[in-house]
């Protein structure tokens, strides 16, 4: 088995990451570390950027080996906002600390009549011990909620409805979402890599 160092402190996201790759031994991104860089431009950029100065950091400072690092960089990005809030998804609203807080504002950006198209895309990156790193993705088609429905899931999920079905992420059972997911289908791509 893998043992994995996750470049994320996101307690949902390890969840998931748990759940769809069951065959790995994740490492958590310790309290004390430095928070990581999210300065590029694209969802891929920021992936590798955590990836590397994840580990960096753990190379000098880490408490026991691992044979990679992963990283992820994942958002909603949404039609009628020219594709916002994409890679600022992570740092939106930034004055409310609650997502139900942040998915109100998010959906009070859009007028009435408009294009309620979005899709959810995620890029993992990961740094093997030794070799070059490489990137994997995935994206779900969807539309927006009128309001936020459901407290499964996390993030955005409670406003996003994966195309072909009426619940959104937040009220899908995660045997579902897992199925369907933009997190879902990078780790895939991730597992097909590893093998």
């Amino acid at each position: 088995m893998l043992k994995v160092l996750l470049a994320s402190r996101n307690a949902g996201k390890l969840r998931e990451f748990s759940e769809l790759l069951p065959h790995l031994q994740f490492v958590l991104w310790p309290k004390d570390a430095p928070e990581l860089p999210e300065t590029g431009a694209f969802f891929q950029d920021n992936a590798l950027q955590k990836a590397e100065g994840a580990r960096a950091w753990w190379n000098e400072h880490g408490t026991e080996p691992v044979d990679g690092v992963l990283a992820d960089d994942s958002g909603l990005c949404v039609d009628a906002l020219w594709g916002g809030p994409g890679v600022l998804s992570a740092r939106f609203a930034p004055d409310l600390s609650d997502y139900r807080l942040k998915n109100q504002r998010l959906l009070s950006l859009l007028p009435e009549v408009a294009d309620r198209g979005a899709r959810f895309v995620c890029v993992l990156a990961y740094l093997p011990s030794s070799g070059p790193p490489f990137t994997v993705s995935g994206s779900v088609e969807g539309s927006l909620a009128q309001e936020h429905r459901g407290e499964g899931g996390f993030g955005y999920d409670p406003i996003f409805i994966p195309q072909g079905h009426t619940r959104t992420f937040g009220e899908l059972p995660s045997d579902i979402k897992h199925s369907l997911s933009h997190r879902a289908r990078a780790c895939a791509a991730l597992k097909e890599r590893l093998a």
